[in-house]
C-alpha cells in the first residue's frame, strides 16, 4: 500500500477491535500515526505492541463524560495534530423493542449517538482553525432501510446518517470533509456487548 498518509495522524474511537482495528491497521499500513482509543486496556497494549511507535494507546471510557470532553486534548497532548478523526465506537441493541432492557437502550443511544456528536463537536475547532480534516463515522446499512428485527439499533443510525449529512454541508466551507461508512452485518465485539 502506498504510504499517501504519511504525516497524517488519525485518531479512532473503539480502536481495539472489530471495525476500528481493521480501519486503524489500514491507516498505520498508509504510513500514519494513528491514536487508538479504546476503555480495553488489554486489548489497546496488545495492538499497539504489534504496530510500534505509529500506535499510540488512549484508554477513555467515552461514555464517562469527563473523559469525553478530554478526548481531543488528551490527542493533541500526544500528537499535536489531529488530521483525521474516526468516531467507530457504538454498542448494539437488537430483538424486539418490547424485550429490550431499558437501560441498555439508554447506553447505546448516548454511545452511538450522543457521544459520536460530542466528539465530532469537539475536534471541529481544530479542524476548522487548520483549514483542514476528516471525520468519518461508522454507521450502518440499518442507516438505510427500516429493520424490523433491531428498531432500537436501527434508529442509532439513522440519526447518524443525519447527523453526518447535515454537519457536513455545516463544514466543507472549512475545507473539511464528513463522510460515513455504512458495513452491514460483522462480526466483531459490537454483536458481543
Amino acid at each position: 500500500m502506498a504510504r499517501e498518509l504519511q504525516g497524517k495522524v488519525a485518531a479512532v474511537t473503539g480502536a481495539a477491535s472489530g471495525i476500528g482495528l481493521a480501519c486503524t491497521e489500514a491507516m498505520l499500513a498508509a504510513g500514519a500515526r494513528v491514536v487508538l482509543v479504546d476503555r480495553d486496556a488489554a486489548a489497546l497494549a496488545a495492538v499497539c505492541r504489534k504496530h510500534g511507535n505509529a500506535a499510540i494507546p488512549l484508554e477513555l471510557d467515552l461514555l464517562d463524560a469527563k473523559a469525553c470532553a478530554a478526548l481531543l486534548p488528551r490527542i493533541l497532548e500526544q500528537t499535536g495534530q489531529l488530521d483525521i478523526f474516526h468516531a467507530n465506537a457504538g454498542s448494539y441493541v437488537g430483538g424486539d423493542l418490547v424485550d429490550a432492557d431499558t437501560a441498555a437502550i439508554d447506553r447505546m443511544l448516548n454511545l452511538n449517538v450522543n457521544v459520536v456528536m460530542k466528539n465530532v463537536h469537539d475536534v471541529l475547532p481544530h479542524m476548522i482553525e487548520r483549514r483542514t480534516g476528516d471525520i468519518i463515522v461508522t454507521s450502518s446499512l440499518a442507516a438505510h432501510y427500516p429493520t424490523p428485527w433491531e428498531p432500537v439499533y436501527a434508529a442509532s443510525k439513522w440519526a447518524i446518517h443525519c447527523f453526518v449529512q447535515t454537519a457536513r454541508r455545516q463544514v466543507f466551507k472549512h475545507g473539511l470533509r464528513v463522510g460515513s461508512i455504512s458495513p452491514g452485518p460483522v462480526i466483531s465485539a459490537l454483536l458481543a456487548d
